[in-house]
């Protein structure tokens, strides 16, 4: 479906999946926001990338209407996910694993959920078209994946604070990185 070689039919779909699944995943973000009264512009972006995030694995293998609860599924649980990480009181500001690492995590199974051979005849058919197996496998390769990218990512930071250090100092970290380390905002431009 991603080919920059061929179109057609296929790439047509997943085309209008991704979009579908990140209006879906933004607007259900939003609604989410609003409940919790704390809407914002960036969350509802946020809620887009967690839309694209989940139908990544997806959308080569799913039809556009099966990309909507895709998408509300990833602001459902990557919204519910980065509060828990607030809780838990996790220094990860740009909330990757909330937004990539489990908006990743639900998109692969919900390939398992809502794959189709209608859509693609390369692909197999998920849970809801009687292929329960597909489900299974996908989390098999969930947990397997997860397991790889948690082992390198401990060695890959021993090294490097084993090397170069990992943390900042405790100014640095109070002003924060994208000032003392890049002399800009996030949502603010350049400092002067």
């Amino acid at each position: 479906a991603g080919s920059a070689l061929t179109s057609g039919g296929l790439a047509a779909s997943a085309f209008v999946a991704t979009n579908t699944s990140a209006a879906a995943a933004a607007l259900t973000w939003m609604v989410i926001s609003w409940i919790q009264r704390r809407p914002t512009i960036l969350g509802t972006a946020t809620g887009a990338v967690a839309g694209l995030v989940a139908i990544t694995p997806a959308a080569g293998f799913v039809s556009p209407l099966a990309a909507i609860p895709i998408g509300i599924g990833a602001a459902v649980v990557c919204y519910f996910c980065m509060l828990l990480r607030l809780k838990w009181r996790v220094d990860e500001s740009l909330d990757v694993w909330a937004v990539h690492g489990m908006g990743g995590t639900w998109g692969a199974l919900a390939t398992g959920i809502f794959a189709s051979l209608a859509v693609n005849a390369g692909g197999a058919d998920g849970l809801l078209f009687g292929n329960a197996m597909q489900l299974v496998k996908q989390l098999i390769g969930v947990v397997a994946v997860s397991a790889f990218a948690f082992s390198a990512t401990w060695v890959l930071g021993k090294v490097v604070d084993v090397t170069i250090g990992l943390r900042v100092g405790a100014v640095e970290e109070t002003v924060g990185l994208d000032i003392s380390q890049h002399g800009e905002r996030i949502h603010g431009g350049v400092l002067r």
